[in-house]
């Protein structure tokens, strides 16, 4: 019998995420995950059949965490969860930049099959959410094709925080173009 594992899974998680939010899938290797962890490449392996499944076990933990913040689902519905969502939505805490499913779909012709699907569940969770927001402030313009812009506008954002061009040009971006949106 072996020996009981000496790690939670949400542990690994939280620890091998930034590493591959860092570098990238590709550009992440075994040893960098090991050192990250604390867990060797055995233990690693008995957790998670490969890079490719710890990968998207990062991922799918990094939606979950985001879908719990809730910043699109808060009472009362409008514009100011939609402000709310760009300012905080992106991430801004060491090398954790922008939004990690964001950052990885440049890597999307090499990830595994299922990140995509799980990418675009999310991506049509949000435009729902963002929807749903902005029906609420009874827009002239479809919510539908207002929220495919602010999502567009978010992804911008994001690969923006991985540039570190600051968040007070952010917030200034944010504030412009919630002021373009309230007029549509």
């Amino acid at each position: 019998m072996g020996r009981p594992k000496s790690f939670s899974r949400e542990e690994v998680l939280e620890k091998a995420m930034p590493v591959f939010w860092k570098h990238g899938f590709a550009d992440t290797s075994l040893q960098e995950l090991e050192r990250a962890t604390g867990v060797n490449k055995s233990g690693l392996y008995t957790e998670f059949r490969d890079k490719e499944d710890l990968f998207v076990a990062c991922l799918q933990h990094y939606l979950d965490t985001q879908e719990k913040r809730g910043l699109l689902t808060t009472q009362p519905f409008g514009w100011n969860n939609v402000e709310t969502f760009l300012k905080q939505g992106p991430y801004n805490k060491g090398d954790q930049q922008g939004c990690f499913s964001v950052n990885s779909m440049r890597e999307l012709a090499i990830l595994p099959s299922q990140t995509g699907e799980m990418m675009a569940e999310a991506r049509t969770l949000l435009q729902r959410l963002l929807a749903m927001n902005i029906n609420a402030e009874k827009t002239r313009m479809a919510p539908s094709a207002i929220s495919e812009m602010v999502l567009s506008f978010f992804s911008g954002l994001c690969i923006e925080r991985n540039l570190k061009s600051g968040k007070v040009s952010s917030n200034r971006k944010i504030e412009n173009f919630m002021a373009a949106l309230r007029t549509l």
